[in-house]
């Protein structure tokens, strides 16, 4: 679908305004009403749904782990009276399932994101950070709107194309990382970062027995812990990304080896930060330090 540049551009600040408005649970007449199990998912959905949706992000803390969230009454409250409920799934928010399990509904819509890719517990659950699935995830959410609020349809598809707009500043640094560092090493604390750097083309060394075990919350082996050291200290790696919402003792002293072996250390987070950011808003300034990190260390 074509549109005219001015059009566009309000489509855009009209998409980034909503994007960055708190949001709240509750149905208001005449709105879908969604609750995403994460900020990260909610952004997008909230991007795309414009002023015909009322989007609730239920994991938002930037200084919790979000594996580790209790679900309350009120979000209960917010799954039963749903139109739509968005849910990362693939174990990553299971309290959420069990929701839904407890708290039936007619007319409520569920997205499974890792259904969604034809991922399962088990998978590396971090899917946000692929940038080949947000389209697909955005596609789905879009068409999500149009079966619940057919009579929108042309609206729903004007905030997607906007949506496409609004991430450029994202894809394209995702490019443009990629046509400069492809092939670089770089270490990671946890299997966060597993997707972007495949995207990145960066070759990611840390041993994923370590990686996969911080993300879980149980103790690495002992060969993939002296393997990960040597590689920090050996200096075999550029970057190394860490965690800031889950980090652990090994994770924690893997980060200063690196400090004081001169290695850029970048932090990555799970959630939105600031809280109030746009998705794209927070994944582009978490690529511009790791440019930066890979220039300063080249």
């Amino acid at each position: 679908m074509q549109f005219k540049g001015c059009a566009v551009a309000v489509l855009v600040v009209a998409l980034a305004a909503s994007a960055c408005g708190p949001s709240t649970a509750g149905a208001t007449p005449g709105l879908i009403t969604v609750v995403a199990g994460e900020n990260f998912w909610g952004s997008i959905a909230t991007q795309l749904g414009g002023s015909k949706v009322s989007v609730h992000s239920v994991v938002t803390d930037p200084n919790a782990d979000p594996h580790e969230y209790q679900s309350s009454t009120d979000d209960a409250r917010g799954f039963a009276d749903a139109d739509l409920v968005i849910l990362n799934g693939a174990g990553y928010d299971d309290w959420g399932q069990k929701l839904l399990d407890a708290n039936s509904s007619s007319h409520r819509r569920v997205l499974n994101i890792a259904q969604l890719l034809g991922r399962k517990p088990g998978d590396n659950p971090h899917f946000w950070y692929n940038p080949g699935y947000v389209p697909t995830v955005a596609d789905k959410i879009t068409a999500e709107y149009k079966a619940i609020d057919s009579a929108d349809s042309s609206y729903f598809d004007q905030q997607r194309v906007a949506f496409t707009l609004a991430i450029k500043p994202y894809t394209d640094r995702v490019a443009e990382i990629h046509a400069r560092y492809a092939g670089s090493p770089i270490g990671s604390t946890e299997s966060i970062f597993v997707y972007m750097a495949a995207a990145l083309g960066l070759n990611l060394i840390s041993p994923p027995e370590f990686m996969n075990a911080e993300a879980e919350g149980t103790d690495p082996p002992v060969s993939a812990v002296a393997t990960f050291h040597d590689q920090v200290a050996g200096k075999q790696i550029r970057v190394l990304v860490y965690n800031i919402q889950a980090s652990s003792a090994l994770t924690t002293s893997l980060k200063q080896l690196a400090q004081q072996q001169g290695i850029p250390t970048v932090g990555v987070t799970e959630t939105l930060q600031p809280v109030g950011a746009t998705f794209q808003d927070w994944q582009t300034a978490q690529l511009n330090a790791l440019e930066a990190a890979l220039a300063s260390a080249a």
